[in-house]
């Protein structure tokens, strides 16, 4: 049922649709997981993106062993949305994966009421500067293990330990390519905030 007012010189009410209450999230992780990926599958927008090639000065930088068809990187930011009801929209932020653009994360995750932290388990040590991130900053989030190939090196516990994040973050399985697994786990992270606000 859609909320009506009165017309402003009186008569017959008028039917005025709420615009969808605004919620930025955040997508986060080491470089090459799959954040790009994620924000392309799910954006009903098209997602505006910062890629820049990898040049080979990059190259020496940035570890390209297990992503060795990438030949672009973001050097910014990721931005799409999702319009999940007639009341809610998802304004969806992904961070660029490098150290070196770290100085940026600030800006990006300002007024984030949640972040999603994606991790491939062939290299758990570049997600660690992510969950400290959100730690540190006391932003609700998740860990969603890219299921690469179809395939996870790790149990869901094993990355929980080796990451060293509490009962109280999710820790899940998904696949960046697909729509429904993004859209799931981001929905993971909504509830956390949601939890985080009634707690």
């Amino acid at each position: 049922m859609r909320p009506t007012e009165p017309l402003l010189g009186g008569g017959a009410p008028q039917t005025a649709v709420r615009p969808p209450l605004p919620v930025k999230l955040v997508i986060a992780g080491g470089f090459g997981v799959g954040k790009t990926t994620a924000v392309g599958a799910i954006s009903e927008i098209e997602p505006l993106t910062t890629e820049a090639a990898i040049t080979e000065v990059a190259a020496g930088v940035d570890d390209l062993t297990h992503t060795p068809r990438k030949n672009t990187t973001t050097v910014a930011m990721d931005f799409g949305c999702l319009t999940i009801d007639p009341t809610l929209k998802l304004y969806l932020f992904g961070t660029p994966g490098q150290e070196r653009f770290g100085f940026m994360w600030d800006d990006i995750v300002e007024g984030a009421v949640g972040g999603l932290v994606i991790v491939d388990t062939r290299r758990l040590d570049d997600c660690y500067a992510a969950v400290d991130y959100f730690e540190h900053k006391g932003i609700p989030f998740a860990v969603a293990v890219n299921a690469f190939d179809g395939q996870v090196q790790h149990t869901m516990d094993e990355v929980r330990w080796a990451l060293d994040v509490s009962e109280g973050v999710p820790v899940l399985v998904f696949d960046a390519r697909e729509r429904g697994s993004v859209r799931d786990a981001l929905l993971v992270v909504l509830e956390q905030a949601l939890a985080r606000t009634e707690g």
